[in-house]
C-alpha cells in the first residue's frame, strides 16, 4: 500500500474532488447535499447547498463549478461504516440534471435536466475540453425493479448545446486524453474502460471503434481499453500528463488502477476503503493526488508516481 496522509476527515460520502491551485479540494458531499472547500489547515467552506444527490464537478471557462447531479439517494439510518453506502433511489426521484454553481455568491442553477425529448437520468462525472465544451457521463438509475438508461453526452457550458454521443451504457467516470482526441468512459459493473473519438462538436466517428448511439446499444459502443478481474469495479477516474488512466476501482482490490491505454495492463495501488471513489491531481508539479474515501468519509493525500493531467479551467 502507498504512503499516504489523511487530508480531511467527517466529509459525508464524498465524491467528484477538484484540486485548486491554493491547495484546497472542493469536493461533493453527497449525504449532506453540499459542496465545500476542504483547505490544508483543516478549515472548510460550504460553497453551496444543492438537491438530488451531486457528483462529479469541474471548473468552467467563466470560473463557475459545473456539477453532475444524479438526482437523489436513499440513504441508511446508521451512519457506521459497513453501512455508509447509498441505499436506492428516494420517492420523489424524477430525473437527474447539470448544475452550475457560483463559488463566490453559492447560487446554483439547473443547466440542462434533458436532451433531445429525454430527461437525464443520473449524470455523474464531467469533464471540459479545451474549447469550452463538456463531456459528461450519465450512469442511468435504478427504478425499482427498472433501470433508466445513461450513457455519454457533450454539452456547452453556456447552456446552448447537449448531444447524447451514445446511450444504453451505465457510464460512471469520464476523462480526457492529453491530446483531447479521446473521451474516456468507465463502465461500473462491466468493469470496462471504453473509449470514444472527442470532436469539439461532440459527433464521434468510427475511428476508435464507436458505434453512433441509434445504431448500437450498451457495450456495443466504444472501444475497450481495459478491465479488471473479480469484484473489482469501476467509479470515476482521471488522466495522467502521459495518458495513463487512474481508475478508481471499489469493493474488492480497492484503490486506483493505472492502465495503459494502449495496451490494457495496469497495476492496482491499494487503498484501505472498499469505495475508492475519486481521484484528483494537483501541487505545483501535479503529483499530488486526493483520493475520495467515500465509506469512510475520509479525503486521502498522496505522493503520485507521474504527474497528473492538468485540467482545462481547473485553478
Amino acid at each position: 500500500m502507498t504512503d499516504f496522509e489523511i487530508f480531511a476527515e467527517d466529509v459525508a460520502f464524498g465524491e467528484g474532488p477538484v484540486a485548486c491551485d491554493d491547495g484546497s479540494v472542493i469536493v461533493a458531499e453527497i449525504r449532506a447535499q453540499q459542496i465545500t472547500r476542504l483547505r490544508p489547515n483543516g478549515t472548510r467552506h460550504v460553497i453551496a447547498t444543492v438537491e438530488g444527490a451531486p457528483n462529479g464537478l469541474a471548473f468552467g471557462p467563466d470560473g463557475a463549478l459545473y456539477g453532475c447531479n444524479n438526482g437523489g439517494f436513499k440513504w441508511p439510518a446508521s451512519k457506521e461504516q459497513q453501512h455508509n453506502v447509498p441505499a436506492g433511489t428516494p420517492d420523489d426521484y424524477e430525473n437527474g440534471w447539470i448544475e452550475r454553481i457560483d463559488v463566490s455568491t453559492g447560487r446554483v442553477e439547473r443547466l440542462y435536466e434533458e436532451c433531445d425529448g429525454l430527461k437525464l437520468a443520473g449524470p455523474n462525472d464531467i469533464v471540459f475540453d479545451e474549447s469550452g465544451g463538456f463531456w459528461f457521463s450519465d450512469r442511468g438509475k435504478d427504478v425499482g425493479t427498472a433501470e433508466l438508461h445513461g450513457g455519454l453526452y457533450y454539452a456547452r457550458a453556456d447552456g446552448s448545446s447537449i448531444k447524447r454521443v451514445a446511450y444504453g451504457l451505465g457510464l460512471n467516470g469520464v476523462g480526457l486524453s492529453p491530446d483531447g482526441r479521446t473521451v474516456y468512459g468507465a463502465l461500473t459493473m462491466s468493469k470496462l474502460v471504453l473509449a470514444f473519438e472527442a470532436t469539439s462538436d461532440g459527433v464521434p466517428t468510427t475511428g476508435h471503434g464507436t458505434i453512433p448511439y441509434r445504431q448500437g446499444r450498451g457495450i456495443l459502443t466504444g472501444r475497450v481499453v481495459g478491465s479488471l478481474p473479480g469484484r473489482q469495479l469501476f467509479d470515476s477516474m482521471a488522466v495522467e500528463a502521459d495518458g495513463t488512466i487512474a481508475q478508481a476501482v471499489v469493493v474488492e482490490g480497492s484503490g486506483i488502477a493505472r492502465i495503459n491505454p494502449a495496451t490494457g495492463e495496469y497495476v492496482v495501488i491499494s487503498m484501505p476503503d472498499r469505495l475508492c471513489t475519486n481521484i484528483a491531481f494537483g501541487g505545483s508539479d501535479m503529483r499530488t493526488a486526493f483520493v475520495t474515501l467515500s465509506n469512510t468519509n475520509r479525503v486521502a493525500r498522496m505522493r503520485w508516481p507521474a504527474p497528473g493531467l492538468r485540467l482545462a479551467f481547473n485553478g
